[in-house]
């Protein structure tokens, strides 16, 4: 009897997980729209140059619901290299040379 309940446990988890590994994970803190009575909306991104990633960072100020100032800075910041990716084009993949991008990890305190 034991051995059937684990058995049947067993598979109850082992398809629970398959289960949850096909779902999509939702962004937990994704804002679907920003509060503007008293908020900072902040943007990074990197834009590729030839010889050198530019950080860009733009912040925009929300006082009762108009927008009080824009501050955008631009650090260029070292290039990662290249990386090759494949493309499907027409059912054909083809190789593509496109340039590393880096990583976010953002603290907020």
């Amino acid at each position: 009897m034991i051995q059937k309940i684990s058995r049947f446990g067993s598979v109850v988890f082992a398809l629970v997980f398959l289960i949850s590994c096909n779902e999509e994970n939702d962004k937990e803190d994704a804002v679907a729209s920003v509060s503007k009575n008293g908020s900072i909306e902040t943007v990074v991104s990197v834009e590729h140059a030839d010889s050198a990633d530019i950080l860009v960072t733009r912040h925009k100020v929300w006082v009762k619901n108009s927008l009080a100032r824009e501050i955008i800075k631009r650090d260029t910041i070292p290039v990662l290299g290249d990386t090759v990716v494949s493309v499907s084009n027409n059912g054909n993949d083809v190789k593509q040379t496109v340039k590393k991008d880096y990583e976010f990890y953002i603290t907020v305190q």
